[in-house]
């Protein structure tokens, strides 16, 4: 069976990724022919005797820019007409479930993992399909990006999970932020499970699950409460 998914990605710490996806799920995922994933040196693609792929930025200023040769010649030779090709950057567009639900249908997502200053411009403007960014903050690894980013998306993989309700009433689903569980014992420490899950009404525990995440988003994120009312 050929994976339904495949991942590769491009980044100067290779073993950043592999070790994360011999894990849990995605590790399950990957050994089921579900996903592949391949983590790639960078360096692989560059030139001269020390395969250097970074270099000080024109213009001055501190740490070091990924050179376009190295990201070129890689991006070239492991894309294909289906791939998309994604630049792990903390001023893209902003991860959501939506769009990890969107790039869940890809055949193939190449995925370009910055370090340090970024990498140079003209990789962007010319190489670059999506540019996506995982929250409003900078990481000195960008392979870490990509991680979150193969964890998020593969999940709505068919089959990933084994059980795909295990997606729904989930945070963010519907823009509702998800509801309090509870697992046995009934009572622990004095501290007793709320009585309505334990009633077997089915249409009450929906309605009690639903009014939790309503309150949990108001109280949490109101800014997700806009979007709702809009």
């Amino acid at each position: 069976m050929s994976p339904q998914l495949r991942f590769d990605v491009l980044s100067l710490f290779p073993q950043t990724v592999e070790a994360f996806t011999q894990e849990s799920i995605v590790g399950k995922a990957i050994e089921r022919g579900l996903i592949d994933v391949h983590s790639l040196d960078l360096r692989d693609w560059a030139k001269g005797k020390h395969r250097e792929a970074d270099d000080r930025p024109f213009g001055g200023g501190a740490g070091m820019v990924l050179k376009p040769e190295p990201l070129f010649d890689a991006i070239e030779q492991v894309t294909t007409p289906s791939s998309t090709v994604i630049y792990m950057a903390p001023d893209g567009e902003p991860f959501s479930t939506e769009l990890a639900k969107e790039l869940s249908t890809s055949p193939h997502l190449v995925l370009v993992s910055g370090h340090y200053e970024g990498i140079d411009q003209r990789v962007r403007d010319h190489a670059i399909d999506r540019e996506i960014s995982i929250g409003d903050y900078v990481l000195t690894n960008g392979a870490l990006a990509a991680s979150v980013l193969i964890d998020a998306v593969a999940r709505h993989v068919p089959g990933v999970l084994g059980d795909d309700q295990s997606l729904q009433g989930e945070s963010f689903d519907d823009q509702l932020l998800g509801c309090p569980q509870y697992t046995r014992p009934e009572e622990f420490r004095g501290f007793k499970v709320p009585e309505v899950l334990l009633s077997g009404n089915h249409q009450a525990i929906a309605r009690w699950r639903h009014e939790q995440r309503l309150e949990k988003t108001k109280r949490l994120r109101p800014d997700l409460e806009t979007i709702i009312n809009q």
